[in-house]
Parts: structure tokens; sequence; C-alpha cells
């Protein structure tokens, strides 16, 4: 707290600012502090009405043994000034017995017959204020469960009485009478009675959170798989990293145990480890210790007891380490709480935990099923192929050949004897072969740094593979490799012309919602090189990285300088072999390939097919066959970047004809996949997801990084969505998705996972994608801010968004001012400064905070000048005067106003931009918008006039229109016709108005647009 509050006004601006903020340190320090603010003063008030604060940030700040100290300074005030406890804070005063009642039955020092005598002094204090006592006895049914004995008769006493004001909410008590019937093993029972609450119908502070961890296990038993796991996505997001929920968090991270979420329970420990350390409640705290047990436990007999796992500060954990610490921690708890209790019942239900068997083998909880072995930082592997892999020769030296043979062929298994030799190169008693054929070390060290370059520019870090060819070329030559050096700094060459003149990342907010069609199609086959050349996954390449037409120029033109070198260097070598001299020519065709994609220009096509001639030539004549089909499918791709779309598919039908005839096999997959993206480019879906399907079914015979499996499941996600199938989409973005990370192209699968994240919100899979986004947040390299911020920023935006749509309005709204500030610093890019800041603006509104609001909508107009975003600044100040005016009425009219006229600037200058719109007008759009926003203000005559002048600038429906149109102009009609039949009292014009629109969009068989208008004329003769 910056500065002590100087009178009682400030005293309560400042607690009333306390309660804003989120329980935790801050909130419980700030009350502490004002608490020492109020008693600087006479009055007694506000001391009331800070320790008040403070008890309830110790309460849900999960600091039980301070929250009694607080209550009983309370207690002494009521005693001695009664007359200061009005009936509103008498009735908190009342109310709070049960808080301390609460925290004395956590704190196991507390001896058993002091929380009885606390039980009496609540009763006795209801008895002499008159007040019910079925609060007294909800609470000592509460300890009976807690110790374990006497609980049906505390219960029925509690039960059976009629509720009072100061009884518990309807949640908390129907938890209670759930977790009764749960204990005597009624199931079937306990859901029944919790079934309001998990339905959302009765909540409060802690409902329903603490409700769905209880509930999880028994929906399992009772055969309600699908509703578990939505219930333990929401819920678990509601209790996460919150020391007052430790136990509901310690109940997740049981339910993925008995889940088969092994890996998953781990992550949520991970993000969780605060518990450890700032639980202050011991109960809390052992039911958390006791669910984190039941995790580790699971995972350890499994044998994965080595694994990292996140426990207490101060030291690394595995997983076997950290349950030995836990189970000590937490028996340690339940014999505390059984000697003061004078029972074993903790002992039992932590016992009975502890022995519970997996309830379903595997249930995929979130769109990011990992399993435990992926849970370990390793290096990136590579997925199983279906296909037996050749041997990897024992031999060192038949090693070494047989790894350059398969390199010299493309062929998939060069990388696992390249992997092999890394290993064994890299250990201290490496001796290389005296052996002639093999060649000197220099030599392997170059070929190692070649496949590791190759690998890097997959990944698209060109820069470093430039480098590491270089050097690769350097050691080439020292080992008397000319002609291996040629190719190394060809590849150099080649990498160094795709390094981005500048990054071409999807800024948030544009990024689209469905998945976009290929406007270009990319070479998809790999040459003789296969998995070792510069030439990349794609053979042409891609000209994502050009940034705008300057970009594009600039990168076309360094293309064509590389190209130019790689001749020279071509024509300048000497004594190279075949396969040498092909990668050289593919290196040559693959350069001019990228600049024409880049380009688009139509000159740039005759050269393209003119070098991957001459590589089809030599290639023919020395019969090296992935040659030999790479020159033909840089032919096609040619024809298809060209927009001869039907040559590129006679073309490729052609290569495939001679890959199933002659192979090589492991061309199959990307082939197909090439031609099922022409097919979409010529709109035969049906085509392009059979050959896009067939791809993948190819696929698994193979390495995944070497036929580039991910872009296959990505190119199918497009295809689904083209054919309506968007949960069959959304299967193969997340497999693309996983494939990219297991390869460690880890900006590829965290857009693939952004594209998941967006469809499932478009699809009303609220849980789901926030789940997904959570995990992906909580990786490691983004939480240390090694991912691209713009990425990262995008994955934040579209959960703040799932969360306002899954009405979590205060989570989303503070993303979406953290969003703002840090977008605000984007100076390349004011554009989505100005959404992000105008959907800030709405969700304050939303909050009600509309001076906030304002402020957020101000910097979107600022940013608007330098980037214009007519309809997304016009709409976000007209539903921000809209909120206003609801929210606020006739007194929040004139600022209403003002955020209208500031929208009718934005409608003037977009006018004279001669912008278009998407849907109806803007002047349209505001004009309907003064209707509602007068309407809600009471000033019905301005507000009919407003809409009257809205009609007239939607016209009228028509056939030719459409419905979203009659739509429109039917809402608007009746909005007009509600305002002066109902509000202004004349339902004569008004019935004429909705008959003659009802007639109308009859007519024009606009049947369901005209059912409202129907529905209003019907209440109007009625009276109504």
């Amino acid at each position: 707290m910056p500065t002590a509050p100087q009178n009682t006004d400030e005293l309560y601006q400042a607690l009333e600012e306390n309660d804003r903020r989120p329980y935790g340190r801050t909130r419980t320090v700030t009350a502490e502090e004002l608490v020492d603010a109020a008693e600087q003063f006479a009055e007694p008030v506000p001391l009331v009405h800070a320790l008040f604060e403070l008890q309830e940030a110790y309460t849900y700040g999960s600091e039980p043994r301070k929250s009694p100290v607080v209550f009983a300074r309370l207690l002494n005030l009521f005693d001695e000034q009664p007359d200061v406890f009005d009936e509103r804070r008498r009735h908190t005063l009342f109310w709070r017995f049960k808080w301390v009642a609460d925290a004395l039955r956590v704190l196991p020092e507390i001896p058993l017959t002091g929380l009885r005598q606390w039980l009496t002094e609540m009763r006795d204090r209801y008895e002499k204020a008159g007040l019910g006592l079925q609060p007294y006895y909800g609470q000592a049914y509460q300890l009976a469960a807690h110790i374990g004995e006497g609980t049906t008769l505390a219960y029925e006493l509690w039960a059976g009485r009629s509720r009072t004001g100061l009884s518990d909410c309807e949640a908390c008590e129907i938890c209670e009478r759930a977790l009764y019937h749960l204990a005597a093993g009624d199931d079937e029972r306990a859901l029944k009675e919790w079934e309001p609450v998990l339905a959302g119908k009765e909540s409060c502070q802690e409902e329903p959170a603490r409700s769905v961890s209880y509930a999880l296990l028994p929906l399992l038993r009772g055969g309600h798989v699908d509703r578990a796991r939505e219930l333990h996505l929401a819920g678990y997001r509601n209790c996460r990293r919150n020391p007052s929920m430790s136990g509901e968090v310690g109940r997740h991270l049981e339910f993925c145990a008995l889940t088969g979420n092994e890996a998953r329970g781990l992550e949520l420990l991970a993000e969780n480890r605060n518990l450890f350390g700032e639980v202050d409640s011991p109960l809390d705290l052992f039911d958390f210790l006791t669910g984190a047990e039941v995790l580790l436990q699971r995972v350890e007999s499994l044998g994965h007891g080595e694994l990292p796992a996140a426990g207490y500060a101060g030291r690394t954990w595995t997983v076997a380490g950290l349950r030995a610490e836990v189970r000590g921690r937490a028996d340690d708890l339940a014999a505390r709480f059984d000697a003061r209790n004078g029972t074993t019942a903790h002992a039992d239900r932590r016992r009975a935990r502890l022995d519970r068997a997996p309830l379903v083998d595997a249930l995929e909880l979130t769109l990011r099923t990992r399993g435990l072995d992926e849970v370990a930082p390793a290096a990136p592997v590579t997925v199983p192929a279906a296909r037996t892999a050749a041997e990897v020769p024992e031999s060192l030296p038949e090693l070494i050949l047989r790894a350059r043979t398969l390199d010299e062929q493309g062929h998939p298994d060069a990388r696992a004897c390249w992997a092999k030799l890394r290993t064994l190169a890299a250990s201290r008693d490496y001796a290389h072969p005296d052996d002639p054929a093999v060649g000197p070390l220099a030599q392997l060290r170059a070929d190692l740094l070649s496949d590791e370059a190759s690998r890097t520019g997959e990944r698209d870090e060109f820069a470093e593979a430039a480098a590491l060819h270089e050097e690769a070329a350097g050691l080439y030559e020292d080992a008397g490799a000319p002609g291996d050096a040629a190719v190394a700094r060809a590849c150099a060459l080649l990498a160094t012309a795709e390094i981005p003149v500048g990054t071409s990342a999807e800024t948030p907010g544009e990024a689209s919602t469905e998945i976009p069609a290929e406007t270009s199609v990319e070479t998809s086959a790999e040459g003789a090189e296969g998995a070792g050349g510069a030439e990349g996954a794609d053979g042409a390449g891609s000209a994502d990285a050009a940034d705008g037409d300057g970009g594009a120029a600039v990168k076309a033109a360094a293309l064509a300088s590389a190209h130019a070198a790689i001749v020279r260097l071509h024509e300048e070598a000497s004594g190279l072999a075949p396969h040498q001299e092909a990668r050289l020519l593919r290196l040559r065709a693959t350069a001019l390939g990228m600049r024409l994609q880049t380009s688009g220009d139509e000159a740039h096509v005759a050269p393209v097919l003119a070098e991957a001639d001459l590589l089809l030539a030599f290639a023919t004549r020395h019969d090296l066959g992935g040659q030999i089909s790479g020159a033909l499918l840089l032919r096609a791709t040619t024809h298809a970047l060209s927009g001869d779309l039907p040559a590129a598919v006679t073309a490729i039908d052609g290569v495939l004809d001679r890959l199933k005839a002659h192979g090589p096999a492991w061309h199959l997959p990307r082939t197909l996949a090439l031609r099922g993206r022409i097919q979409l480019g010529l709109r035969d879906v049906q085509a392009a997801q059979a050959d896009l399907a067939e791809g993948v079914r190819l696929a698994a015979d193979w390495p995944a990084d070497v036929v580039d499996t991910a872009r296959l499941h990505a190119d199918l996600a497009e295809v689904c969505m083209h054919l309506g199938r968007p949960d069959e989409a959304l299967r193969h973005l997340t497999r693309s998705a996983e494939l990219e990370l297991r390869r460690g192209s880890r900006t590829d699968a965290y857009c693939a996972y952004s594209n998941a994240a967006q469809l499932c919100l478009d699809l009303g899979r609220v849980e789901d994608c926030i789940a997904l986004l959570d995990s992906l947040l909580a990786e490691p390299d983004v939480s240390a801010g090694e991912v691209d911020d713009r990425l990262v920023a995008q994955l934040r935006l579209t959960r703040a968004r799932a969360l306002h749509t899954g009405e979590d309005l205060k989570a989303a709204t503070t993303e979406f001012v953290a969003l703002a500030a840090e977008s605000a610093r984007w100076d390349d890019d004011p554009g989505s400064h100005v959404m992000i800041a105008a959907e800030t603006a709405v969700l304050l509104g939303e909050s009600g905070d509309f001076g906030r609001a304002r402020e957020a909508a101000e910097q979107a107009i600022a940013a608007h000048a330098r980037a214009p975003r007519y309809e997304q600044l016009s709409g976000c100040l007209r539903e921000l005067a809209r909120l206003q005016a609801e929210q606020q009425g006739p007194e929040g009219l004139a600022d209403a106003l003002a955020g209208l006229a500031d929208a009718g600037r934005i409608a003037d200058e977009a006018r004279a931009a001669e912008y278009e719109t998407q849907g109806r007008s803007l002047d349209t759009a505001l004009a309907y918008e003064h209707g509602r926003v007068n309407a809600y203000a009471g000033e019905y005559e301005a507000a009919l006039a407003a809409l009257e002048k809205a009609l007239a600038l939607l016209g009228g429906p028509t056939q030719e229109k459409g419905g979203d149109h009659a739509g429109e102009w039917a809402e608007c009609v009746r909005l007009t016709a509600a305002v002066e039949g109902i509000y202004m009292e004349r339902p004569a014009p008004a019935l004429n108005r909705l008959d003659a629109a009802v007639s109308r969009l009859t007519a024009l068989g606009h049947t369901e647009e005209a059912e409202p208008l129907s529905s209003l004329a019907n209440r109007l003769r009625d009276g109504g």
C-alpha cells in the first residue's frame, strides 16, 4: 500500500480496492495494513469493516490460525459496543462463528475439548440472540464427520432442521449432504444430491469446485466417464494454485492417477508446486499431500520413479524421492489428527485412497495426451515406424559406409545410422577405424555436421544451418573430399538465402478462425539427398518468411544470387561423383523453385523447368531413382505454382506411376500429399481427402520427420474443414502438433496447437480449449520467454476469449488487460493493439468498470490512427455505449452518447477511405445502437427516431439479400415496435409496423425471422 489512508473515505476506498484483489499474500498484507490504519480513527465502524476484511483474507488465503484471533477482536467490540453493529454487520458477525469453527477444526494442535467448547459458545450466543440453531447443528455434524464418530445422529439433527438466514449456502449444504451419502458408500444418492451444484444451478465462493473434486471418482464408478472428464477440466481450472483449495487440487491429481493420465498429473503437480509451501491449513495440506502421493505412487509403480517431479523448494526431486517425502509428512499429519480426535479416521481415509486401483485404463482428458515417456526432458524423438527398419551394422566401418550409402540414396534409414555414429563419436574412448575405405575422422565429423545442418534447416533455423554446412565443407576439404565440400558449400549458400528478411508471424487477433486454404503448392518430394539436403523437406521451399512485397523481392533476389553462386560452384568443381553432381543440380533447381514461389513472377517459371530438365536428364543417365522422381516432382510443382493445376495433376500422376513401379517408396507419402493439395486447389475435396489419407497410411512405414507426417495431418485437417468435419479436423491438427513437437519443431507445433485451440473454441469446446492452452503456456520454453512473444500472445489471446466464452469474466478481463498493456509496446503492429485494446474495453464494460474501459478504448483509438481497424473499433465503441446505458440508465447516457459520437467519427473516416464493411454499414449499425442506448436511458422519442433511421439505411429484405439481412431488418423492426408499442404506449402504429413486416418476411420465405415479430404483435394485442 503506497500511502496509508488519511481519512475514513480513503480507508473505505482502499478496502473496496482490496476486495477486488485475488486471495493471497498481497491481499492479506494489505488487509493487515488497513487494520493498522483504521485503528488511528476515533470511529469504531471503520475498524469493524477492516477487521472483517482481514478475517476474510485469512480464511480464503489459507491462514486458519489467524482467523480466530481477528474474530476475537470483533467479538470483543460487539460485547463492548453492540450499537456499532447495525443489522448487516451483526449478521456478518454471527455468520462468521462458522468460519472460526472451520478454522479450529483444521488445526490438530487445538484439543477436541476446545472445538466443542467453541460450538457451545456458538450455541449460547445464537440462543441469546434469538437465532435459529440449524447453523450450529451443521457445525456439530461437520465435527462428527471429521472425527469419524456419531455422524448418523449428528447428520439427522442437522439435516432435519429448517434452514435459517445464517445457514450455509445451498451449494455448501448440498455438498455436505452428498459427502454423507458418499461416506456411506451410496454413490448414486450422492450424485443425485450433487446434481444442482454440478449443473451450475447453485454456487458460491467454494462451489462448485469443491463438489466437483469429490464427485469425479463416483462419476467414474457410475460409468459417467464423459461427465467426469468435463467436470475435471472445468473444476481444476477453478482451484489450481489456490492454497485455500489445495485439497481439491489433490483430488484432481488422484483423478489423473486413476484414469491413465499420470503424465498430466505430473504436469498439474508442477503447476501447483507453490502449494507445498503456501498451505497453512494442516487439513487442506493433508488432503493435497495424499492426492499427490496417490499420483506419485502410481507413476513409481509403472517403473518411472526416476522421472523429475516438482516438489518442495530448495532441491531437485524425482518421483520416488518426492513420494517418500510426501508419505512421511502426510502420515505425520494423519497421526496428529487422529491423536487429537481419539480415532483412526484420517489414517483409514488415507489408506483407502492409496489402495484404490485405477478406475479406467486410459481416459483422454485433454487434446494433448502424453505418456510418461514424454515427461523427461530429452532430445526430440522420431515416432516409431510401422515398417521394420534395416538393422544398423554393429561393425564401425560397416556402419560408416552404410550411412554414407543410404545418405547418397536419400534413404530414411540413414538417420538412424548417423544417430548411432554421433553417439559413438562423442564418447571419450572412440577410436576411428584405420581403413582407407572409411576415410579420416575429419570426414566422419563432416558427415555428422552435414546431417545436423539438415535437421537444423528443417526447423527453419537457417543461419545456424548455413554455419554448420560451412563448417562441414571445411572438414571435407581437410579430409580430401572436394566433391562433398562443394555440395556442403552449395547447401550453405541456399540456407543463407533462406534466412528471413523479416519475421512474418501472424499477428494476434488476425489468425484465421478456421484452417485457411493453401494459396500456393510446395514441392513435396525429396531428392537423392533425402534426409540430408539443404533443399529441406519441401524441395521448392517456402516463401513464408518474406515480409510483404518488399521482403519477397529481397528474398527472391537472394535466391537468384544463391542460384548463380551454386552454378559457379558447380562449374568450377571437378571430379564429382554422379550423386554429388545430381545434388548440385537439385540445389540449383530448388533455388529457382523457391524464387518462383516467393515472387509468383510468371517469368520465373521457365528457368525452373529448364533446371528440372537438366536434373532429370542427368539422373536418368546415371539411374539415380530418387533424383529422377525429385526432378519430375519439381516440374509438377512448377506447373502448380504457375497456376496450371490440371497440368500439375497430370505430371504428378506420372510420378506416382513411376514411384509405384520403381520407387523409392518413401517418396510416395509426400507425392500423395502434393497431389492432395493440388486437388484441393481444384476444389475436388473428396479426391484431396483420399490422396492425403492414403499418404498418412503409407507414411506409417517411415520415420515421421523424414516423410513429414505432420504436414500430412495438417493438410488433412484443412480438407476435413472443407468437408464439414471439424471434429476430425481437430484430431488431425493435434496429431500434427504432436509430431512437430517430437521432432523439435516447437514453433510449428505451437502454431498447430494454436489453430487447434481456436477450432475448439469455435466448436464450443471451451474447457478443452482452455486446458490445451494452459498446458502449452506452462511449457518451460514458453515460461522462460524463449518462444516468439507474438505467438505466445496469440495463445494467451485465444485463452482469454475462451475464458470469456466460458463466463469467467474476471479471469478473462485480467488477461485482456495484461495483453493490452503488452501490445501497446508493439510499435511494428499497432493494428493488433487496436483489436486487443478494443476487446479489453468491452470486457471492462461488462464488468462495470467504465473508467478503465474508456481508457482502453482511447488506446484503441490512438492505435487506430496508425493502423485503421474501422469495424473492430466502431463495434467496440458501440458495445461500450450500450453496456453503459444498460447498466447505468439515464445516469450513463451522456457518456454513452459520447462513445457513440466517437463511433460516428470512425464511420466518417471509413466512408472517406471508401472502406467496405463485411456486413451492414457502420452508419446503419450506429443508428441502431443510438436507438438501443436511448431506449435503455428512457429517451424513447430519440430512440424511435434513431431506429427509423436504421431501418431506412438497412433497406427492406429481399430474396437476393438472404437470411442474414432479413434477420437484421426483422430485429430492427422488433425493437422499433417494442419502443413504440410498449414504452411509448402507442400500440396501434406498432401493430401496423409488425403486421406489415410479418407479411413481407413470410412472402419472401423468411418465416423463422418473422416469428419474433408475430410473438410481439400477439403480446401487444393482449394488452401487454
